[in-house]
């Protein structure tokens, strides 16, 4: 049975209960013990949701008072389009919650507010491992055919 919680923006008082879901996204992609990230960036990264200079947005998926899912998007220029880009760039549910409609609905809310913004695209990456994600992603948005490529510059 589908959940319905409550999609909304997090607000500043959502910090100790968006943090476990964080850390949980983190390390699903391998940032933990001493690969995780320092604790500048968790602290930077909540920070520039609340900067209204910041093209960075977080909303979260709440149910009984419960934080349950987050998902955290930013709107950027392109190259090939006038109007701007919207990149999903983290999407996390908790584990007891998946496959119950959380992260569709997660998806679907920043679809709503790219739209609101003027956005033409919405994109985003999962890790070729991530097949249980990919099958929902597959039912809401097409397979651009792009390969990922990147080297880091600094070391953390």
């Amino acid at each position: 049975m589908p959940l319905v919680p409550t999609i909304r923006f997090v607000v500043r008082t959502d910090f100790s209960q968006w943090l476990p879901l964080w850390k949980g996204y983190n390390e699903f992609y391998g940032r933990s013990g001493k690969t995780a990230l320092p604790d500048e960036i968790t602290q930077t990264t909540w920070a520039r949701f609340f900067d209204v200079y910041e093209p960075m947005h977080a909303m979260v998926a709440e149910s009984d008072g419960e934080l349950i899912g987050l998902v955290h998007y930013l709107f950027h220029r392109s190259t090939i389009s006038i109007s701007p880009t919207c990149y999903l760039q983290d999407l996390f549910t908790k584990e007891s919650t998946r496959g119950q409609g959380v992260g569709r609905q997660l998806i679907n809310a920043v679809y709503e507010q790219a739209k609101l913004a003027g956005v033409a695209r919405v994109y985003w990456q999962t890790h070729e491992s991530n097949s249980t994600a990919m099958k929902l992603y597959d039912q809401l948005a097409d397979r651009s055919g792009f390969i990922v490529y990147r080297k880091n510059l600094v070391s953390r």
